[in-house]
């Protein structure tokens, strides 16, 4: 299979994408689980998204570095990890922004479909620039 549907296969339809689900899903539930513990003390949906946001990351990075592409953890590295999520928590703060602010989804339901819709540009993101991989 040829054209951008090899190119889709090749990049989705393998044990490292499914293994990144995998774990994108548990991260999902931490990073909206702990956003939604901290709405008892933070008012502010958004704040609490972006916090949730950085301590569910740290846990990816580790888990996708040891289960995903077993790279030693380093400084450096998380760096790259981090910085491919930007692209993914721009596009997750617009969605919980549009479906939590205006559309009056609840807090809960905007950050699961903030995660699910941001997932894979991210795994090219870190797959390519944290990891290396072509």
């Amino acid at each position: 299979m040829t054209g951008w549907l090899g190119q889709l296969k090749h990049h989705f339809w393998t044990r490292e994408f499914m293994l990144f689900l995998l774990i994108g899903t548990f991260n999902t539930l931490n990073c909206s689980f702990i956003a939604k513990g901290l709405m008892f003390f933070l008012p502010d949906a958004n704040i609490a998204f972006n916090i949730g946001y950085i301590i569910s990351n740290i846990l990816a990075y580790w888990l996708n570095s040891r289960f995903v592409f077993f790279e030693t953890l380093s400084l450096h590295r998380y760096v790259k990890f981090f910085l491919s999520y930007v692209p993914n928590y721009i596009i997750q703060n617009i969605i919980v922004v549009i479906f939590y602010n205006v559309l009056g989804f609840p807090d809960i339901v905007s950050f699961i479909i903030a995660a699910i819709l941001g997932v894979p540009i991210t795994f090219l993101c870190v797959k390519i620039f944290a990891f290396g991989r072509k």
